[in-house]
């Protein structure tokens, strides 16, 4: 369990994270989204000790990350794939890696052949891909057989059978009962994985939830309906958990809580005829753009004048 108390994080006059408060459970697989600049790498640097919180705190399985007698084997981490020296070959690193940490040799052979690395492992990791470093890097984490896997963006530079694979392990993992947070601006991959979503902007707290629950607070399902008798209609489809919304004047209504099938049903059962019926589900990525919208510190240009200084910022 990762456990963070109002973490803060500022450098000079910019702050980074500013106290954030959430608990990432075992058993569960946990999205950490933000827009650009929301604080995600500075979080996860700070929960492995990279960096120190200017205040708060965050604890791992009820401890600071330096406080444990074998850190490895308590927390895996994939912050950046290419911490490794280039010269050496992908069982080298994992092997210096083991014999550090107290982990016996069959484990190396073990997560080479889970990420995939067998006929890769007795070359220099230097010449790899960004796809092969990735793989080497998530087999680091898994190194020890922690119980806390954090990894960010580990599906970058993958291709498609890396990304299936991502995709079960980490939901294997969680079904072990581990506790697994996975930064990442793929949504598409998070809808997929995620059981529960820690979102961030400008690195305040913007939600803590679930997958479910954040798409449907940015309106879930929506249905699109037109009839002539648009106020007869409002009137038979209202109840509990419905909401329906429509311009004055207009034939056309939209309607949440109720599915296309069962407006349908309710407008053939009061003789209502229907010009048109149509249902659109909100994705991951509508639901966050929304959440984010006044979060984001970078925005792209449209027009073809964004200034030098500003064309290469990163997160």
């Amino acid at each position: 369990m990762i456990d963070a108390r109002q973490l803060t994080k500022r450098y000079g006059g910019k702050t980074a994270v500013d106290g954030l408060d959430f608990v990432v459970k075992p058993g569960t697989v946990t999205g950490f989204l933000g827009p650009n600049g929301a604080g995600k790498s500075t979080t996860m640097r700070m929960i492995v000790g990279l960096d120190a919180p200017t205040s708060g705190t965050v604890t791992v399985n009820g401890h600071h990350y330096a406080h444990h007698r074998a850190p490895l084997q308590e927390v895996g981490a994939l912050l950046e794939a290419k911490s490794v020296h280039p010269g050496r070959t992908a069982h080298q690193h994992l092997r210096a890696l083991a014999l550090t940490h107290g982990i016996p040799r069959r484990r190396v052979d073990e997560v080479i052949e889970l990420a995939g690395l067998g006929s890769v492992a007795r070359k220099r990791a230097g010449a790899f891909s960004l796809g092969m470093g990735q793989r080497l890097g998530i087999a680091a984490a898994l190194l020890g057989d922690p119980q806390t896997v954090m990894l960010d963006e580990p599906v970058n530079g993958l291709d498609p059978e890396g990304v299936r694979w991502i995709r079960t392990l980490l939901t294997s993992l969680a079904a072990e009962g581990r506790t697994v947070f996975v930064s990442s601006h793929l949504m598409s991959e998070v809808a997929l994985v995620a059981d529960h979503l820690i979102v961030v902007g400008r690195g305040r707290l913007l939600a803590d939830t679930t997958v479910s629950d954040l798409v449907r607070e940015a309106g879930g399902d929506t249905v699109r309906v037109a009839t002539e008798d648009p106020a007869r209609l409002r009137d038979v489809l209202a109840g509990p958990g419905v909401d329906i919304t429509g311009r004055v004047g207009s034939e056309e209504l939209q309607v949440t809580g109720l599915t296309a099938r069962e407006v349908g049903l309710k407008a053939a059962a009061h003789g209502i005829p229907l010009f048109e019926l149509t249902s659109r589900t909100v994705s991951l990525e509508e639901a966050f753009m929304d959440l984010t919208r006044d979060a984001v510190e970078y925005h792209g240009s449209t027009t073809g004048n964004e200034s030098p200084e500003t064309a290469g910022r990163t997160a």
